[in-house]
């Protein structure tokens, strides 16, 4: 079952015995509530979500509800999104571990994690048939938000999979498999902890690698809505939290332009 899934039965252990008449704004407030302890912000706010699609869709498709009560409940604010990048020197001793590292892999799945933002899900549930070394890109058909897109592949990252691919194994079609279970994808949670710990890493978690590459396309020039959808994120309310990092290019533009017009 995924995680909508356990969302909407954890409502409907809680009111599944409801009429919908009954399912006010009130009751979902007190439901909230209790839904609120022991937990953070955002899981209240993804389970709220869940279930108000659900009276959406009510609203829209069967008609059984005038209006969707969610709507008038109070979610609980999220904290602003953590963000954690490698500095230069960080980013060169974490790179060296794991080029030291005994599972030969490693070093590739970091490098392509840093050089597209790819999720440690994505890269390690890759396949040689998502990959397209002639146009330089790979084809992510399973992604958090469910839809399918595509990440260029260029660079030092698209020379390793090249290089990859010249010795890949026969028995498995994924590009990092597990040793002893070739079809399984590699497990790499014990050499990256090494690799942490031997680059003198603090606080420092393998999804803030894809913070680290939208913090680097932030200072490099690139623009929200490019990082957005770079990322596969909708919206860019997800990439807010790299604006700060984009705002000496800002102001290179607005210099640019002030130069034009006021010359």
């Amino acid at each position: 079952m995924n995680a909508q899934g356990r969302q909407l039965n954890w409502w409907k252990s809680q009111l599944g015995y409801s009429t919908l008449a009954e399912i006010t704004p009130m009751v979902l407030g007190e439901v909230r509530d209790k839904l609120q302890k022991g937990r953070e912000p955002a899981t209240v706010v993804r389970y709220m979500a869940a279930l108000s699609h659900a009276f959406t869709v009510a609203v829209n498709e069967w008609e059984w509800l005038d209006d969707n009560p969610m709507r008038k409940v109070r979610r609980p604010k999220e904290p602003r999104g953590r963000v954690r990048f490698l500095d230069d020197d960080e980013r060169i001793r974490l790179l060296d571990a794991c080029k030291a590292s005994s599972c030969e892999h490693l070093y590739t799945i970091v490098v392509l994690a840093l050089s597209t933002g790819m999720r440690q899900m994505e890269i390690m549930s890759l396949t040689w048939a998502d990959v397209d070394l002639v146009r330089g890109r790979v084809i992510l058909h399973e992604t958090k938000n469910g839809e399918r897109r595509a990440v260029p592949l260029v660079g030092h990252a698209k020379e390793l999979i090249s290089t990859m691919a010249k010795v890949r194994r026969l028995d498995t079609n994924l590009l990092f498999y597990s040793v002893v279970k070739p079809e399984v994808p590699l497990f790499v949670r014990i050499p990256w902890g090494k690799a942490i710990k031997a680059a003198q890493l603090d606080d420092f978690k393998f999804h803030d690698l894809r913070h680290t590459a939208a913090s680097y396309l932030a200072m490099n020039g690139a623009t929200l809505a490019e990082i957005a959808e770079i990322l596969g994120h909708k919206t860019l309310q997800m990439v807010q939290r790299y604006a700060h990092l984009s705002e000496q290019h800002t102001s290179k533009v607005l210099s640019s332009m002030n130069e034009k017009i006021f010359r």
